[in-house]
């Protein structure tokens, strides 16, 4: 029998305000559920606007403890609920001066099972983000859930080989990457880099993105969030450019096994000629 996993990602407009955007994403998670889906994911800071597109200090109330803060916990009473994965990204402090980009990721059961912290932090025009965040330090985590093995990486990030790779090689079956891109800057990138990962590094990628304008500046997110398998295909359509959408999708975890002995990747690296790629 086929092990085929039924997952789903949001890209979403922004709300105004913290409580009706978490109310938002708790009916789309229900509507999932109700369609059979296992897992879910959100955009990046999901429950508040992309902030970065500007440095003010009045941001950092955005941010709250991970896992004790009131968003994951709300999304931990969500999971027992629907009976699905969730992964969920916030803005997190974890102390006085401590912030990170970081997503929570949620057991079926409700069982907070860790987290992860955006290693790589921009700052150019519009992603004003080391303003805010802290590197990530605690590696690539990937979470043992009741769906199958599950990474993420966050936004930015995907620029970078060496995560994909890591969370490959710590057994990865499905890496979320929420991000907030917009299409000035990179949209010619958004329909290569995540499936070329998911082709390098044989596994699927669910790659969710913003959709809609903001108040704190002119960044247009043009949603276009998808799935892709490991041998870089989209599994179904991408979504909308400009409105918000639930996207539900069957993913075939065998043929992870299927190209991974066809193509054989892992079997064919050269870790021992890699040196190079870690000096400063």
């Amino acid at each position: 029998m086929a092990n085929v996993v039924r997952a789903a990602l949001v890209q979403a407009t922004w709300t105004g305000d913290t409580e009706s955007m978490v109310a938002k994403h708790e009916e789309h998670a229900r509507e999932a559920a109700r369609r059979g889906a296992r897992i879910i994911g959100f955009q990046e800071v999901f429950n508040a606007p992309y902030f970065c597109q500007v440095q003010e200090p009045e941001h950092y109330r955005w941010a709250e403890p991970v896992p004790d803060g009131p968003t994951v916990r709300r999304m931990r009473d969500l999971a027992r609920e629907t009976g699905m994965v969730i992964v969920v990204p916030v803005f997190e402090v974890e102390q006085s001066g401590f912030y990170y980009n970081t997503a929570a990721v949620i057991d079926a059961d409700g069982t907070y099972l860790g987290k992860y912290r955006k290693h790589h932090i921009p700052q150019v025009k519009g992603f004003w983000e080391k303003y805010y965040f802290k590197p990530g330090n605690l590696g690539w985590p990937v979470f043992d859930t009741s769906v199958g093995k599950v990474g993420v990486y966050i936004c930015y990030d995907r620029h970078f080989p060496e995560g994909w790779r890591q969370l490959g090689l710590n057994g990865a079956q499905l890496v979320y990457n929420p991000s907030a891109t917009h299409r000035g800057l990179s949209a010619h990138l958004w329909q290569l880099e995540q499936p070329a990962a998911a082709v390098a590094n044989e596994y699927f990628v669910a790659a969710i993105n913003r959709v809609g304008q903001e108040e704190y500046g002119d960044n247009d997110f043009y949603g276009t969030s998808y799935f892709v398998d490991p041998r870089g295909r989209f599994v179904g359509e991408t979504a909308d450019d400009k409105t918000e959408e639930l996207v539900v999708r069957d993913l075939d975890f065998d043929l992870i096994e299927e190209v991974r002995q066809q193509w054989a990747f892992y079997r064919d690296r050269r870790p021992d000629a890699y040196d190079g790629l870690v000096q400063p």
